[in-house]
């Protein structure tokens, strides 16, 4: 599978050496510090203080978050003025960066967003770059004014984070490894998310306790708002099904958690979409999203953001190992191109697609890794081709890694975020390269050594009365499952199931250019941006040298209602 010199076509050396070895360890002193502690020259010195010293400012009286923020809430001052007045009391960089300029639309779409020590909080949109700076504030000042009003620092402390679910005879987990520590502090979900999704864990296992073995592959989308973190979906798993492609669009063909997780999510916005489009005026309000009058599609209301919560490292480039390191002309340079690139799964388990071991030929139903679907939903968004008919991309704020055993991100990092940089400018309108705030957390349940139940994967998302259990295997429900939709056993969150939802949206929506559709194939297809965003994350993963994406068995979406 390789060429002569162990490495592939298409393989970016440079690119590795500045991106695979270079990430820091610890935080850096800035330049200006460095010049002034080293320096041997006394007068070089005293002119760098000179120019840094501003008249006025040490003397000037500082007033507290409290009253910056009060004025804010009076309309005396704006966000972006909050921000940066913020900035000047609280020991924190902020910086306005802007992310993406396209002229898909007339004029110029500018997008802004905050980021404050490094992390990126929000993306904000509009006309010109004033109003996309003001979004994007807006956004970011909503989510930070909680922990700010109750007198805590922006970054908020690690104390307090929930114990892990106990599952059987759970050992529980005492301490927080440094660099979790760390990680955790940049982010403010990293301690709502994981008692979240415990306590909404708890809850269902609690009503099912035979399939608590089930919990170690954990995986939930969280919503945030004013009010806090809700789960909004759920899923486990860690298997692909090990039949051929089904032609019914009934066969649920990747049951890894993260996958059934983001599976159960889509089911919660098509639940949101009925309600936005109901003929009741309660049920609109209640549903998360609103209209853009700028793309005439649904986006999430504003102080609305999504978090991924995984209680495993996602298969595939994540888990590179922490110590591995590109040295020119040697066998690490080899496998740095082996363990980035993209990665297939079968049958629960992970090949590089540049991978000898794999053998193309078998007729097995193959996938893209996990991870290498959490790199293209940052760019496409969460809720996949069907939903984009009715809503702008929607993407996670935040990944949080509940792994025990787990104590690097880089691998996350590299494959989720790095790998794409750059791809946001070649994007049709709406579509950005997220990158989001990953970290680690504390996990919620452990893996169990019951092997009776190894190959199931359970899916629940806000609203359900209960969960469904699928073989992740065979790609159908159990007969145990507490919910079963039928005597085929087809899950509620197979394809087939999708285009159901699709059809009823679509109808209460009066869009009769989709109701006409005649296969889940065509009505993906018709979804234009989307399809061209697809079309160049495939292409600029494969000019990058990460490998071919798998393309599908055709007879996979060939299905109709």
């Amino acid at each position: 599978m390789f060429p002569a010199g162990g490495s592939f076509r298409g393989s970016k050396g440079p690119w590795f050496a500045q991106n695979v070895t270079n990430l820091p360890a610890t935080p850096e002193l800035t330049e200006s510090h460095d010049s002034l502690s080293t320096s041997t020259d006394p007068s070089r010195d005293v002119q760098q203080v000179k120019r840094s010293f501003k008249p006025g400012y040490a003397v000037r009286p500082k007033l507290s978050p409290k009253i910056l923020i009060d004025r804010y809430r009076q309309g005396e001052s704006n966000a972006v003025s909050l921000l940066h007045q913020l900035a000047q009391i609280l020991p924190f960089h902020l910086e306005m960066k802007e992310t993406v300029t396209t002229g898909n639309l007339p004029g110029l779409y500018f997008a802004f967003c905050v980021v404050i020590d490094g992390v990126e909080y929000k993306t904000g949109m509009g006309i010109t770059k004033k109003e996309a700076r003001l979004k994007a504030a807006e956004l970011a000042v909503q989510e930070l004014l909680p922990t700010l009003e109750s007198g805590k620092s922006v970054l908020p402390e690690v104390s307090g984070v929930p114990p892990p679910l106990p599952v059987k005879e759970q050992p529980s987990i005492s301490g927080n490894h440094p660099c979790r520590a760390t990680h955790e502090r940049k982010n403010p979900a990293s301690l709502q998310v994981p008692h979240a999704v415990r306590d909404q864990l708890t809850k269902l296992m609690n009503s099912h306790p035979e399939f608590s073995a089930c919990a170690g592959t954990t995986a939930a989308f969280i919503v945030q708002t004013s009010s806090g973190c809700e789960v909004v979906a759920f899923g486990t798993g860690n298997f692909n099904t090990k039949e051929s492609a089904s032609s019914s669009g009934r066969i649920v063909h990747d049951s890894h958690g993260v996958v059934t997780a983001r599976r159960s999510l889509m089911r919660f916005l098509y639940r949101h979409l009925l309600m936005f489009f109901s003929k009741t005026a309660n049920l609109t309000e209640k549903s998360i999203f609103q209209q853009n009058s700028i793309s005439g599609l649904l986006s999430l209301k504003s102080g609305i953001t999504l978090h991924l919560y995984v209680n495993q490292l996602p298969k595939g480039a994540a888990q590179i190992p922490s110590k591995l390191r590109l040295n020119p002309l040697s066998i690490s340079a080899w496998q740095v191109n082996n363990e980035i690139s993209l990665h297939l799964s079968v049958e629960g388990k992970v090949f590089s697609v540049f991978s000898s071991a794999f053998d193309h030929s078998a007729s097995k139903v193959v996938s893209m890794s996990t991870t290498d679907k959490l790199t293209q939903w940052q760019v496409l968004g969460y809720q996949g081709a069907l939903l984009s008919h009715f809503i702008e991309p929607i993407y996670v704020q935040s990944i949080l890694i509940g792994d025990s055993c787990c104590s690097d991100i880089r691998g996350m990092e590299i494959s989720v975020s790095q790998r794409v940089e750059g791809i946001t400018s070649q994007l049709p309108m709406f579509y950005c390269m997220m990158r989001p705030r990953i970290s680690l957390a504390p996990s919620v349940a452990t893996n169990s050594t019951n092997s009776g139940q190894m190959t199931y994967s359970i899916n629940w998302s806000e609203g359900d009365s209960s969960l469904e259990v699928v073989d992740g295997l065979e790609g159908k429900t159990i007969e145990e499952s507490p919910f079963k939709s039928g005597s085929a056993l087809a899950s509620r969150l197979c394809k087939a199931a999708m285009l159901h939802r699709f059809k009823l949206v679509a109808k209460e929506a009066q869009r009769q250019d989709l109701l006409a559709t005649a296969s889940y194939r065509e009505a993906k297809r018709m979804a234009k941006p989307y399809q061209e965003a697809k079309n160049v994350l495939r292409a600029y993963l494969l000019q990058q040298g990460f490998g071919s994406w798998l393309v599908k068995v055709s007879v996979s979406d060939n299905f109709s209602m």
